[in-house]
């Protein structure tokens, strides 16, 4: 069932093999099992449903465990909620404020909960879409794996598991299936064959062609030894066996050249070579002998990037376009910086860069053709999500000089030109319908720090709000052990704060604030100790926090007593859309739009943000580190908060329609609407914005 649990999660797919005996499930047992996969928002397809009626009670009851236990841990109904007032949030909005400060003193000296009657509610009046569970295959689930793999950017700590629990439990005549040939993004292979060497189903045969420098070698030692495929933090590497040290400097000896690439990574090379002790096989590893000399000798050695550095030093025009048409990879991320640096030479800087943007990969030629286009528009910040930081960005201020408008014009359309003549010779697409919505999406370029969730996406991309005029967060947490290591007392605070279209502060509502006397909000009520498990729930009212003047939403988690997500045996933060928040149980599982796992190596984390007048979520799954001078609560942290804030609702990256157009473009037929369409790029149907894998294997060329 492991296969069906990820399955489910990736494309909402389940694998069952039809019954082969005489009994078929009887209608009643088939009906209920339904009525409870209802209540958790979601429904069986057709073919699905056939499938399963061909099945015994026997096999069906083994099917149906696994897969209720796996959607209450999508949706987060795996749990108990207890608010800290059962009738919330009514009952908050009523209650006297003399009250509320008793029983938060109460809670705050005892850490027990204040004792009320429970209430009865009124049955769930809201309508909802349940969303549909289809009938999957083996060969398409082992498809959608490779295609992870065969990404062309950085993947994320929960596809790394997925695909080593696959390669963990597959046969060998399926890994065929799942291991491609070519693994373009060097991180991916690094963690890949370290995975495949662990479960010991790799040999140097096998893995030896997805390593073609120093570089590769290192990320596969890093992956081998548990570490940081990125690079971005140090490794403390294992105790490789002698058969693995030979397999590592055999690899690290067919690359050419190595000393120059080696340099890059300096000091983790030092650190490995203590290890792999090249100094022992000097005569059979003859280059990897001489590269380590120089390294831990700090012998003198000319090297490329010395070399740009000291052209752009002396602003050397001519030596610069010649060193960078080298490495074409290299001149397409200096660009901007190259047209920066000189003057009356950007024709000539086009020019050269067109010789050899056919070589630049498709992630640097779209993200290139993105920041021209946009270039000269005029821009407050600039945003950085730096390699390797789990869910962290910074942004500055925008002070770019200009650069001459007809050199991001032919350059962006060197870019598009060189991408269309690479699309083209891809299979063909036919008639092709691209959904403008899909302008609100950004392309999946890197993923290493995405969290798990029920629908995940790329950061800044915007979801329009289902409906309803109320948005209820919920948040969930449990303290205990971790690696064997006590939580202690674990005290997380769920808050919202509001903001006007300007990003100045309008109000909050946290543990400081349960309710608004503006608008309708409300605080389920401050919990600050979780041996079992706590819950905080926030309800948000649209229409009347518009009225007043509130734009934008910021939800935040804070890590009151200090402890990164990262320590905690579990925590997660989501959100539903209601219609009537007063009906139904305070958590209704089926009415949840998302819920994400917050396990970031941080203490503030910033899920979402809402655009409530344009009614978007803004994916951004971000998070700040604590400040040491602030308290650890929503007020000590707003300038961090409307930083990331203005970053996320203004940031620029390339989005899905001008990817999908360019490939119509090159392979298709552009039509008006999905009736005419032979492939579809849309929201929901075809190829959407969620089928992250698939975009960045087969797109993202």
């Amino acid at each position: 069932m492991m296969m069906n649990t990820i399955y489910l999660r990736r494309a909402n797919k389940l694998i069952v093999s039809e019954g082969q005996g005489p009994g078929r499930l009887s209608k009643a047992y088939l009906a209920t099992a339904i009525k409870n996969i209802e209540h958790l928002g979601f429904a069986f397809s057709y073919p699905l449903l056939h499938a399963i009626r061909t099945l015994s009670e026997e096999q069906f009851e083994a099917l149906y465990q696994p897969l209720i236990n796996d959607l209450r841990v999508l949706v987060g109904a795996h749990v108990k909620y207890e608010p800290m007032y059962p009738a919330f949030p009514k009952q908050v909005m009523d209650e006297e404020d003399a009250e509320l400060y008793l029983n938060a003193i109460y809670h705050y000296l005892t850490w027990d909960l204040p004792e009320y009657e429970l209430e009865e509610r009124p049955p769930l009046q809201d309508e909802v879409k349940l969303k549909v569970i289809d009938l999957g295959s083996k060969a398409d689930f082992y498809a959608t794996i490779r295609q992870l793999i065969q990404a062309k950017g950085s993947i994320s700590q929960t596809d790394k598991e997925d695909i080593e629990t696959v390669i963990e439990h597959a046969d060998p005549d399926e890994l065929e299936a799942i291991i491609p040939p070519e693994i373009p993004f060097k991180e991916n292979a690094g963690f890949v064959a370290a995975s495949l060497m662990k479960h010991d189903k790799g040999d140097v045969e096998l893995i030896g062609r997805y390593f073609k420098t120093a570089t590769d070698v290192l990320r596969l030692a890093v992956a081998w030894s548990d570490g940081d495929v990125s690079l971005a933090e140090a490794t403390r590497f294992r105790k490789f066996k002698r058969c693995e040290r030979r397999l590592l400097l055999g690899l690290l000896e067919r690359c050419h050249p190595i000393t120059e690439d080696m340099l890059r990574f300096k000091d983790l090379w030092i650190r490995l070579g203590e290890i792999l002790h090249p100094s022992e096989y000097k005569h059979r590893y003859i280059r990897c002998e001489e590269a380590f000399d120089i390294l831990r000798n700090r012998k003198p050695f000319t090297t490329y990037n010395g070399s740009v550095e000291l052209a752009f030093q002396y602003n050397q025009v001519w030596n610069l376009i010649d060193l960078l048409m080298q490495r074409p990879g290299e001149f397409a991320r200096r660009l901007d910086q190259l047209l920066r640096s000189t003057e009356h030479t950007e024709e000539y800087v086009v020019l050269a860069f067109g010789e050899v943007a056919s070589q630049v990969s498709t992630p640097v030629l779209l993200q290139v053709k993105d920041h021209f286009a946009r270039r000269r528009e005029p821009q407050e910040l600039r945003v950085f999500f730096p390699k390797g930081n789990v869910a962290k960005a910074f942004a500055v201020p925008h002070t770019l000089p200009q650069i001459d408008e007809a050199a991001c014009r032919n350059i962006v359309q060197v870019c598009e030109q060189a991408l269309i003549q690479r699309f083209a010779a891809l299979p063909p697409l036919g008639k092709a319908y691209v959904d403008e919505r899909l302008k609100d999406y950004h392309v999946p370029f890197s993923q290493r720090s995405a969290s798990k969730a029920l629908h995940t996406l790329v950061r800044g991309s915007r979801v329009p709000m289902t409906e309803g005029d109320t948005i209820r967060f919920f948040s969930w947490w449990k303290e205990g052990h971790v690696d064997g290591e006590p939580t202690g007392r674990v005290d997380i605070d769920l808050s919202a704060v509001m903001y006007d279209q300007d990003w100045q502060y309008v109000e909050h509502i946290s543990y400081t604030n349960l309710r608004s006397s503006n608008y309708k909000a409300v605080h389920s009520g401050d919990i600050v100790s979780a041996p079992q498990g706590a819950c905080e729930f926030i309800d948000l009212h649209i229409p009347s926090i518009v009225q007043y003047g509130g734009r934008y939403i910021v939800a935040t988690l804070h890590s009151f007593t200090n402890q990164p997500y990262c320590n905690l045996p579990e925590c997660f933060v989501g959100w539903m859309m209601r219609k009537k928040p007063g009906s139904g149980e305070i958590f209704e599982p089926s009415t949840v739009a998302n819920k994400i796992d917050v396990a970031a190596d941080t203490q503030i984390a910033i899920p979402v943000i809402l655009d409530l007048v344009e009614r978007t979520v803004i994916w951004t799954d971000l998070s700040l580190t604590r400040h040491p001078h602030y308290y650890n609560n929503v007020e000590g942290n707003q300038k961090g908060m409307v930083l990331m804030g203005k970053a996320m609702t203004t940031l620029r990256k390339p989005d899905l329609y001008d990817l999908f157009i360019l490939h119509a473009k090159a392979r298709g037929e552009s039509v008006d609407t999905a009736d005419q369409a032979e492939t579809i790029f849309s929201v929901e149907n075809g190829v959407t914005p969620f089928d992250i894998e698939q975009i960045m294997a087969e797109y993202v060329v």
